[in-house]
């Protein structure tokens, strides 16, 4: 502290005139400040100057250590069992085994801030979006594939598929590949266990979707058999596909906390225990439902009676021959149109196929424009 502050504290104290005004103007000083140590050196003499903590003597919404043990308890076990373990899911665990008195979310976020659990990083504060989820169990399920590696290194795919109303698991499948035949298989199990969904949405790819390349793949052809719609995000949107973008990190945590699985067997036996576990564990973004009491919650939407027939239209560019590719397969349109561009109208199998204003159906085309089946 300053010797001229002290030297003129004690003097005031002692009953000797200075202008104290013009003191506390000089050196940067409010004058309650001044007369307040003042005050403390007739009471305390020296003493009077140390500094004190304005801490409050008591602290009654404070909770005691064995609160903050067992919400450190929460969160080791938590992330061990390879699952969530922010404020919200320690919370809901001591919710769960009877804990008494039961913090509140901020008391947690507190408790794991002072034992350095937590650390702040204001910049990656989730900004704001606007959320979207239809509005029915059914009505959309979500798939994406990631990949991931077996114990000797081999790396396989995880396709999962998600119901976007509910983010109910109703399908995680492990296959050699993100394939037509690995695809179809995951989505014949889910079909089995939970009903036909209206529409599917996916990323872009192959597997999946050709609307973004002009070409409808296998996997379109079958579901618009069964009537489902196939919808495909924007080319590099992942947000679109946002739902099953983040239930693959809640499964590659769940993953990375077990030994890894020796071969697809142990993996899909790996895969279901994690389901059940996901699809019966409470949810943030449900409000604390978990998936299935949301599914189970509302009536189950239903495609629409019949196949659809998806159709597009693209450009494609004829060779020197006369041909163009389409849909896996190669158009003979005659070497009258080589080097010129091609429109491709299409509806399910059937096509159209104009150059400039001239209607020209391919050569080995069945009946009224009939793609062949690709070989």
């Amino acid at each position: 502290m300053d010797p001229e502050f002290i030297a003129a504290v004690a003097r005031v104290a002692h009953g000797e005139k200075i202008n104290v005004a013009r003191f506390c103007h000089e050196h940067d000083l409010s004058r309650d400040t001044f007369y307040k140590y003042v005050t403390r050196f007739r009471a305390e003499g020296a003493d009077g100057f140390t500094h004190r903590s304005t801490a409050p003597h008591h602290h009654p919404t404070a909770l005691g250590p064995a609160v903050a043990e067992a919400v450190l308890r929460a969160r080791k076990e938590l992330a061990d069992d390879g699952l969530d373990n922010g404020p919200i899911s320690i919370r809901w665990r001591l919710e769960d085994t009877g804990q008494l008195p039961l913090p509140s979310r901020a008391s947690i976020h507190r408790i794991l801030r002072a034992h350095g659990q937590i650390v702040p990083q204001p910049r990656k504060k989730p900004r704001t979006r606007r959320r979207y989820e239809y509005a029915d169990p059914n009505g959309c399920w979500q798939i994406d594939g990631m990949e991931h590696p077996l114990a000797d290194g081999t790396k396989v795919c995880i396709i999962q598929i998600l119901d976007d109303h509910s983010r109910l698991d109703v399908g995680t499948h492990a296959a050699t590949g993100e394939t037509t035949a690995g695809t179809w298989a995951a989505l014949q199990q889910a079909f089995a266990g939970y009903g036909l969904p209206v529409r599917q949405l996916s990323d872009n790819g192959l597997a999946f979707t050709g609307k973004h390349r002009g070409r409808m793949v296998e996997l379109e052809r079958r579901l618009a058999e069964l009537g489902i719609t196939t919808i495909a995000s924007t080319p590099h949107h992942p947000q679109t596909c946002g739902k099953d973008e983040r239930v693959h990190q809640t499964l590659q945590k769940w993953l990375a906390a077990r030994p890894p699985a020796e071969n697809l067997t142990g993996l899909q036996q790996l895969l279901d225990e994690y389901r059940t576990i996901y699809n019966n564990r409470r949810h943030q973004s449900l409000d604390g439902q978990t998936p299935q009491q949301r599914y189970d919650t509302r009536p189950k939407a239903t495609p629409a009676t019949g196949p659809r027939r998806p159709s597009g239209v693209t450009t494609r560019p004829v060779s020197a021959t006369g041909v163009i590719a389409f849909s896996g397969c190669s158009l003979v349109l005659g070497r009258a149109w080589a080097h010129r561009t091609a429109t491709v109208y299409w509806q399910g199998d059937r096509v159209t196929v104009m150059v400039g204003d001239t209607v020209t159906l391919p050569a080995h085309a069945g009946p009224v424009g009939t793609l062949p089946t690709p070989r």
